[in-house]
């Protein structure tokens, strides 16, 4: 499967299937939590969130995929990212794009 960002692919003709997309939402456990706030005392990076939002964007780049299969996509183009805190430690990540055959 071809994921780009852009809204065509270099010497390919597209025929457009529909928007497809994929969702997570992640949290990290209370241990982690207290850890990653005492982090903010001193600054820094927030390892295990970074490591949590990398995992919830690759599930729900897996998840916009298997939705783009099962159209019978070629590809899935124009992707973009989404994310939004649904409480405190907890994350929804949306990938989304066209999914596209080759003609």
């Amino acid at each position: 499967m071809i994921l780009v960002n852009t809204d065509y692919i270099s010497g390919k003709e597209l025929e457009m299937l529909g928007l497809v997309k994929g969702s997570t939402i992640q949290s990290k456990n209370v241990g982690k939590d207290i850890t990653q706030s005492f982090k903010t005392l001193v600054g820094g990076e927030l390892k295990a969130y970074t490591e949590m939002m990398n995992e919830a964007r690759a599930l729900a780049t897996k998840r916009m995929v298997e939705e783009a299969e099962k159209l019978g996509a070629d590809a899935v183009v124009n992707v973009r990212y989404a994310s939004a805190a649904v409480m405190q430690g907890a994350a929804e990540v949306m990938a989304y794009g066209t999914a596209v055959k080759f003609k």
